[in-house]
């Protein structure tokens, strides 16, 4: 088993490798990561450091990306955001896959009647628009931080329970599972050593495209002013704040706006590379062509 994951794993890194744009997503994600960990070290100034005088400079050697209406460090304010963004990103990313895998086994293992309720649940969230269903979830709970990953990691919940009980309902049908409840096997060692690994691979990838849509709804939330909350930075936040001065200081929404984008593409370059690699009817394709030659 260790062998076989081993060898997926090489051949997942390997294809990786020669796929460009796979390797250029890979590398802004990494920079991504360096930025939230390390951001308020490498910004030039204090992020909430207020200079009048300064007030709506455009982009300068003294001030890279220019500074806002209050005088402040537009490059400082991108820099430290990141964090914000990673931390939105993966926090409501892991609620949603934590919950999602949960009910998606449970849904997809025992069937019948805790399939009909897990599953009408998913089915009641998946009915709301994201935007629309993370948005009532912060009013009722108030806006914040916190509030927004619980709200982005419930709205991306249904996602995570459907793709988990589809791969669940094919698998259990396999012969080794039915080899392992015909033993005697307990349904959690079962789940555990048969059914999660072999379900890991959509997942994955669906993890890697969620985190993308998890950063731009932290995005909408925040431009919504029910994110995070001034005078801390945030990349949708300031986009909002920038909405007024569109004209006269087109940085204040340029350099925040092109963050999004290069953070989304990124994760979305690498998901679909992903997605492209653990398809099992791409392996069967490759290795047919490495049998060929």
């Amino acid at each position: 088993m260790s062998g076989g994951s081993d060898g997926t794993l090489r051949r997942t890194l390997s294809a990786l490798r020669h796929d460009p744009p796979a390797v250029a997503g890979t590398v802004v994600l990494l920079l991504l990561l360096v930025v939230g960990v390390a951001g308020r070290w490498l910004a030039p100034a204090g992020v909430n450091d207020v200079d009048v005088d300064q007030m709506l400079r455009p982009p300068s050697l003294d001030h890279p990306f220019g500074t806002d209406e209050l005088g402040r460090d537009v490059l400082s304010r991108v820099l430290v955001a990141a964090r914000v963004s990673l931390e939105v990103g993966l926090v409501s990313v892991g609620i949603a896959l934590l919950v999602g895998v949960t009910v998606g086994l449970l849904a997809g293992w025992y069937r019948g009647w805790v399939d009909n309720v897990l599953m009408r649940g998913m089915d009641v969230l998946f009915a709301f628009p994201v935007l629309l269903l993370a948005v009532a979830i912060v009013a009722v709970l108030g806006p914040g931080l916190v509030t927004a990953m619980v709200a982005i990691g419930v709205v991306y919940t249904p996602i995570f329970a459907r793709v988990t009980r589809a791969g669940v309902l094919s698998v259990r049908e396999q012969v080794f599972v039915r080899a392992a409840v015909s033993i005697g096997a307990s349904d959690a060692r079962i789940i555990r050593r048969h059914v999660l690994p072999n379900i890991a691979a959509p997942l994955i990838v669906q993890t890697s495209l969620s985190l993308a849509f998890a950063i731009l709804s932290e995005a909408a939330l925040s431009f919504l002013g029910l994110g995070v909350q001034p005078p801390d930075p945030a990349w949708g936040r300031m986009l909002y704040d920038g909405r007024g001065f569109v004209t006269e200081a087109w940085w204040l929404g340029v350099f925040p706006g092109a963050a999004i984008f290069l953070t989304v593409l990124a994760f979305n370059l690498v998901g679909d590379a992903l997605r492209d690699v653990l398809d099992p009817r791409q392996l069967t394709v490759s290795e047919a062509n490495r049998s060929r030659a």
